[in-house]
């Protein structure tokens, strides 16, 4: 039987900030690194980040052979001592991510054991590596010899090649890409747009910071819609909400259709748009035209008079997926939120840049849907579906 040793680890720089993990699968016999991977996360705490980086080497384990047994070595005394069960797991985001962990392979096939950090240098790297690149805004690329890649082609060859990328990264076990099959059933997030309100046909910027509109008759007809199309087809097993008015309004239309209770998550509200907000875009050309061309340019711009930028969108965002991802490992969770928000979740779940924002179409009470599977990959299975709505 062969067996592999499974470096693992990952950081948050801020704890909860800005967070990466790394892990390399190495070959016990002769010590060869066989596959590296990592991924920024966006905002988590470390302890998230290491059971993630456990995770992710697991999974590279066992695409390379799910018969082998596996050595974990980790420099986290908590992820160590909770996964051999000598200490209890009372944090909710992390016992999804341990379960997750322990099923992968068979208990009694895998062992772990501490070691100091400087034992762990080359996960250690890796997760900074990623954590590096998603400060710049990019995507973590492996580097691996000849040698590691020939070993990981062999176990990849079943799937289907992902055209126009890197053929490292797509060679490469369980970074960005296309993934080992058997995941477990992912965490599926409904993103259910709020139904219209008297801003919304006029086409004006309506985000945290303005007058927070209820929902018009029109707006609470959709939302009636959207509770009949959800309750037939009967997946939802759970319902959070923006805490701004017609999110909340929706989410109560919708649960009471389906008997759930609703939670609100500020992490769901819209972007706030400043002094924009109640205005037209053409409006805003016409008084802010500077700081509209701007924003227009980068996400790093906000909104005149103290709004949010995007990028500062898409960190709370990433940092509310994650928690809710933990919190909801294997079901299906109806969000009900806004246009910034769902597009943001798309465009994280793509990889896509901060300019494809501008290229999303997303209706009043509109259907989108993305699942998250255990090995941290996403796939946008719905897009602006209105179909409920005619």
């Amino acid at each position: 039987m062969r067996e592999f040793i499974v470096e693992a680890d990952g950081g948050s720089r801020g704890n909860p900030g800005p967070a990466g993990f790394g892990a390399v699968v190495l070959d016990a016999a002769t010590g060869q690194t066989l596959t590296e991977t990592a991924q920024y996360l966006g905002v988590v705490t470390n302890n998230v980040a290491e059971y993630r980086g456990l995770l992710a080497g697991l999974l590279a384990a066992r695409a390379l052979d799910p018969t082998a047994t596996v050595h974990v070595r980790m420099d986290s005394k908590l992820v160590v001592e909770q996964m051999t069960g000598r200490w209890k797991i009372k944090h909710p985001d992390l016992k999804p991510l341990a379960t997750q962990a322990a099923r992968v392979f068979p208990p009694e096939r895998v062992t772990y054991e501490w070691v100091p950090r400087e034992r762990n240098k080359l996960a250690d790297r890796l997760a900074n590596e990623a954590m590096d690149a998603g400060a710049r805004g990019e995507q973590w690329s492996p580097s691996a010899s000849t040698a590691d890649l020939e070993t990981a082609t062999d176990t990849a060859s079943a799937a289907p090649p992902v055209a126009d990328t890197d053929a490292r990264a797509t060679r490469t076990v369980a970074t960005p890409g296309w993934a080992p099959a058997d995941l477990g059933a992912p965490a599926t997030f409904v993103l259910l747009r709020h139904g219209e309100t008297p801003l919304t046909p006029q086409k004006r910027f309506s985000g945290s910071g303005g007058t927070d509109p209820s929902l018009s008759a029109v707006g609470r007809e959709q939302a009636e819609r959207a509770a009949v199309a959800l309750a037939r087809r009967g997946t939802i097993q759970a319902v959070v909400s923006s805490p701004l008015t017609r999110t909340r309004e929706t989410a109560a239309i919708v649960a009471g259709r389906l008997g759930l209770d609703v939670t609100v998550d500020d992490g769901l509200r819209e972007t706030d748009f400043g002094a924009w907000e109640g205005l037209t875009f053409g409006e805003v050309r016409e008084r802010y035209p500077h700081d509209l061309d701007a924003w227009l340019a980068s996400a790093d711009a906000a909104p005149t008079g103290g709004g949010e930028s995007f990028a500062a969108t898409a960190t709370r965002i990433a940092a509310t997926r994650d928690k809710l991802v933990a919190a909801h490992a294997g079901r299906t969770v109806l969000l009900v939120t806004h246009v910034t928000p769902i597009k943001t979740f798309v465009r994280l779940a793509l990889g896509a840049p901060p300019e494809s924002l501008f290229r999303m179409e997303l209706s009043a009470a509109s259907m989108s849907a993305v699942a998250y599977y255990a090995d941290g990959n996403a796939s946008v299975r719905l897009l602006n579906d209105t179909s409920h709505l005619r």
